[in-house]
C-alpha cells in the first residue's frame, strides 16, 4: 500500500490510490431531514464528511530557487545548447530580480489569506476568463462499465437507479454523512472501525493531525458542493458559478427538448424510485420532434457571445425557465441511438450532436438508448477527485443497491402534471444566434479525431514485478511513440492532484525529460548499440524520475503553479511582463502538444478528452492489471491512428526489454531483414532481367517477412527467451 500516491487528473481525470473511510454505524442526524430512512443515503458515516476541512495543511509556495531548477530541468530535453543557455540567463535573472520581488508579495498575500490557497483564486480566473467554448476546451467526460447484470442496462431501468443514487449521494452530503475522501498509506491502522470511532471526537482543527498520525491523509473535499444545482453562467469577460440548493427538480435532455420534474419531495426527501420511473417513462414515450431551433447549442459557442446572446433570452422572458435550467440538480440526458463502439462512445459522451446536452451545467450524466452511461462535466468548478467519487459510489450503489428492476412497475401517478415541459420564445435574433452556433459546432466537431488501443500482453502486475511505475511506463511510451511519428520531444502535461492540501487544485507533472528523452533515443534511434541491460537501466532511471516529479507535484512542489501565479500577481500589480515569460521556451513549454491524464476505477470504462492545442494530442490513458488502454484525440494537424501505432510499439519495445529477451528480438529482426534484402540483391545481379521481374514480387517475400516477425513475437520470441537467458 505504500506504493499507492496521489495522482492524476484530466484537463481530465480522477484521484488514483484514494479510499473514503468505510460504512459504519448509523449516527443521529446532523441536519434536518425527516428521517433516518436508510433507502435515502448511500450510508451513514460516524466520521462527519467535513470533520478533516478545518485542520487540512495549507497548499505550500515553493522555494524561488526550487521553482527555477525544475523549471529548467523541464526545457532541457526541449531545446539545444543555445536556446537552454538562453532560457538558463532569463531564468536566473528572474530568481534574483523581480522574480524574487513577485515571490514575497505572494508569500506575503497566502499568509494573510490562510483560508485558502494561493493557487485556488487565479485557477479559478482563468477557466472563468477563457473565452472559448467549453465543448472540447475544457470538458472531459468519464464512461460507466456496464452493470454487471445486462438485464439492468435497460435505458429507463438504469437511468433510474442512477438517478435514485445520485439523489442518494446528494442527500448523504449534505447531511454530513458522506465518508470523508482519506488517502491510506497504512490501511490496516487507519481503515479500521476503531480509527474511525477514535477520530470523531479529536476536534475538527486537530483531526488532520490525528490521522497523520497513522499514515492517513484526509483530502480537500470543498469542491463537493457545486456538484450540485450548478451552473456555469456566461457572462462578458468573466463568467461565474451559480448554486442554489434549494431547488428539488432534475432537468432532463431528450431530443433537444427539456423537461424537469421534481427528485426531492416537500418533506426533504428523495421521490420514491416509481414515481421517478414513471416521469422518465413518460419522456421517453414523448414523440415530440426535435426543436427547429435547438437552445442546447447556445452553451457551446464563444463565452462571449454566448454571454450576449443570453442575456437576449433572458430580454425576451424567459428569465423563468433558465432559473430552472440553471438551478437544477443536474442534467440528465436521454439518447435515443445505441452505441456502435467505443470510438463512437468517445464522441457520443465528449460532445454529441449539440441538442441533447447543457455544457454549463456541472455536469451531464448521459445514457443512451444501450443504457451506456457517462458523465461529461465542465471543468471551473473543480477538478476529478470530486467526480470520481460520485461516479464510484453511484456506480456502485446503482449496480449493489438498485432502486428498480427491470420488472419493476412505474408508479400509477400522473407523470403529465408532474413533468413540465420547457418552452422557450426566441425571437429572430436568438434563431440566427442559434443556427450560427450550431454551424460552428459542428465545423468544430468534423475536425476532431478519436481512437483508442489495448494493449493486452501486460499491465500493472507485470510492471510492478518489474520494479518500475506504471505510470512512467506509460509516459515513457508516449514519449517513444512521438519520437518514432515525429522525430521530436516536444512539451508534455501531466495532471496531478494537490487534494492533500486545502482548496488545493492540480500541479503539472512534466514527462519529458532528459531520462526519456536518452531512452527514446536509444530505442528508435540507436537499438543496436544497447545491450537489454542498459535499456532496462534505462527505464529504471526513467521510472525513479517520474516517481519523483509525481511525488514534488502531489506535495505542491512543482514549478507550473508556481510561475503561473507569479505571472498572474504581476499582471494584477501592472508590472510589466517580466522577461522569463517572453522567451519563446516559456511559450513552448506551455504549448503542451502530449496532454495527459490518467485514472483507474472499478466504475470507469474510459475517459476522454481533446487537445489543448491543434497540433497536440488529448491522450486519457489506464494502466489496468494485465493490460492498458489509451483513448487519444486530435485535430488535423497530427494522426491520431498512427500516434496509438507507434504506441503499442512502443510497449512493445519496452516489455521486450523489461522481459529480458529484446536483443534477441532485434537480431532475429536484423537478420530476416538481412537475408531478404540479400536475397533480391542477389536476383538483380545474377539473373539481370529475370531478376528484376523477380524483384517485383517482393510483396509476397515481405509477406513472409512480417510473418517471421509475427512468430518470432509469439513462440519462438519466447523459447529464445527462455533458452538463453
Amino acid at each position: 500500500m505504500a506504493t499507492r500516491r496521489l495522482l492524476l487528473l484530466s484537463p481530465a481525470s480522477g484521484l488514483r490510490g484514494t479510499k473514503a473511510l468505510g460504512t459504519p454505524a448509523v449516527p443521529g442526524l446532523r441536519r434536518g431531514y425527516s428521517s433516518a430512512d436508510s433507502s435515502q443515503y448511500l450510508h451513514l458515516s460516524i466520521v462527519p464528511t467535513m470533520h478533516f476541512q478545518k485542520s487540512l495543511p495549507r497548499l505550500p509556495i515553493p522555494k524561488l530557487e526550487d521553482t527555477v531548477r525544475r523549471y529548467l530541468n523541464a526545457q532541457k530535453p526541449l531545446l539545444d545548447d543555445d536556446q537552454f543557455r538562453k532560457t538558463e540567463e532569463l531564468a536566473c535573472s528572474f530568481e534574483h530580480g523581480i522574480g524574487r520581488e513577485l515571490h514575497e508579495q505572494l508569500v506575503a498575500q497566502d499568509k494573510q489569506n490562510k483560508r485558502t490557497s494561493y493557487i485556488s483564486g487565479p485557477w479559478f480566473d482563468m477557466y472563468l476568463s477563457s473565452r472559448e467554448s467549453v465543448v472540447l476546451n475544457f470538458n472531459p467526460f468519464m464512461s460507466f462499465n456496464p452493470d454487471p447484470k445486462a438485464e439492468y442496462n435497460d435505458q429507463l431501468t438504469r437511468a433510474t437507479n442512477m438517478t435514485v443514487s445520485a439523489m442518494r449521494f446528494l442527500k448523504t452530503l449534505r447531511a454530513g454523512y458522506l465518508e470523508p475522501e482519506v488517502f491510506h498509506l497504512n490501511p490496516d491502522k487507519s481503515d479500521t472501525q476503531t480509527f474511525r470511532r477514535l477520530i470523531r471526537f479529536v476536534p475538527s482543527s486537530l483531526s488532520w493531525f490525528g490521522a497523520y498520525m497513522v499514515n492517513a491523509y484526509p483530502l480537500d473535499m470543498s469542491q463537493y458542493f457545486r456538484l450540485f444545482n450548478s451552473t456555469r453562467l456566461p457572462k462578458l469577460s468573466r463568467d461565474e458559478l451559480f448554486t442554489d440548493e434549494k431547488a428539488k427538480h432534475l432537468l432532463v435532455l431528450r431530443n433537444g427538448n427539456f423537461y424537469v420534474f421534481d427528485v426531492i419531495d416537500r418533506d426533504g426527501n428523495i421521490v420514491k424510485p416509481s414515481e421517478i420511473q414513471a416521469h422518465l417513462k413518460y419522456i421517453l414515450s414523448d414523440n415530440s420532434a426535435a426543436p427547429a431551433f435547438p437552445l442546447a447549442y447556445l452553451p457551446s459557442e464563444n463565452r462571449d457571445i454566448w454571454a450576449l446572446l443570453r442575456q437576449k433570452l433572458l430580454d425576451n422572458g424567459n428569465e423563468e425557465v433558465l432559473q430552472k435550467v440553471d438551478s437544477a440538480v443536474f442534467c440528465l440526458c436521454l439518447d435515443d441511438f445505441p452505441i456502435k463502439d467505443l470510438v463512437h462512445l468517445s464522441h457520443t459522451m465528449l460532445h454529441g450532436d449539440g441538442i441533447n446536452r447543457w455544457y454549463d451545467k456541472s455536469f451531464n450524466l448521459i445514457l443512451t438508448k444501450d443504457g451506456n452511461a457517462a458523465i461529461h462535466f465542465e471543468h471551473s468548478w473543480g477538478d476529478g477527485v470530486a467526480v470520481l467519487r460520485f461516479q464510484n459510489e453511484v456506480f456502485k450503489d446503482s449496480t449493489q443497491k438498485p432502486a428498480v428492476t427491470p420488472q419493476s412497475q412505474p408508479a400509477a401517478v400522473d407523470s403529465s402534471s408532474a413533468v413540465q415541459k420547457l418552452s422557450f420564445k426566441l425571437n429572430d435574433a436568438l434563431k440566427a444566434g442559434i443556427t450560427k452556433a450550431k454551424q460552428n459546432f459542428d465545423a468544430t466537431m468534423e475536425t476532431l479525431t478519436l481512437d483508442f488501443i489495448q494493449f493486452k500482453k501486460g499491465g500493472k502486475e507485470f510492471l510492478k514485478q518489474k520494479k518500475v511505475s506504471p505510470d512512467a511506463v506509460a509516459q515513457l511510451s508516449f514519449q517513444m511513440a512521438f519520437l518514432r511519428q515525429y522525430g521530436q520531444t516536444v512539451a508534455t502535461y501531466e495532471s496531478c492532484s494537490t487534494a492533500a492540501f486545502k482548496h488545493g487544485r492540480t500541479e503539472t507533472i512534466r514527462p519529458a525529460s532528459i531520462y526519456t528523452k536518452k531512452c527514446t533515443e536509444a530505442f528508435v534511434r540507436q537499438p543496436s548499440k544497447h545491450s537489454t541491460e542498459e535499456l532496462q537501466q534505462m527505464i529504471a532511471e526513467c521510472s525513479k524520475y517520474h516517481g519523483q516529479l509525481t511525488k514534488e507535484a502531489a506535495m505542491g512542489q512543482g514549478f507550473d503553479r508556481h510561475l503561473f501565479s507569479l505571472r498572474y500577481l504581476a499582471a494584477s500589480k501592472g508590472i510589466p511582463l517580466p522577461d522569463v515569460y517572453q522567451d519563446q521556451a516559456y511559450a513552448q513549454l506551455n504549448h503542451n502538444i502530449l496532454s495527459t491524464s490518467t485514472l483507474s476505477s472499478a466504475a470507469v470504462n474510459m475517459g476522454g478528452f481533446a487537445p489543448v492545442v491543434p497540433d497536440g494530442f488529448g491522450v486519457a490513458y489506464g494502466v489496468h492489471d494485465d493490460w492498458i488502454g489509451c483513448n487519444t484525440s486530435s485535430y488535423p494537424a497530427r494522426n491520431v491512428h498512427e500516434f496509438l501505432q507507434c504506441v503499442h510499439k512502443s510497449l512493445e519495445d519496452i516489455f521486450h526489454v523489461l522481459e529480458g529477451c529484446y536483443y534477441i528480438m532485434f537480431c532475429t529482426y536484423f537478420a530476416i531483414e538481412t537475408l531478404v534484402n540479400d536475397y533480391f540483391l542477389g536476383l538483380k545481379s545474377t539473373f539481370g532481367f529475370w531478376g528484376k521481374t523477380l524483384q517485383n514480387r517482393q510483396g509476397k517475400m515481405r509477406d513472409f517477412y512480417e510473418w517471421g516477425k509475427v512468430l518470432i513475437n509469439s513462440k519462438l520470441l519466447k523459447y529464445l527467451a527462455v533458452s538463453f537467458k
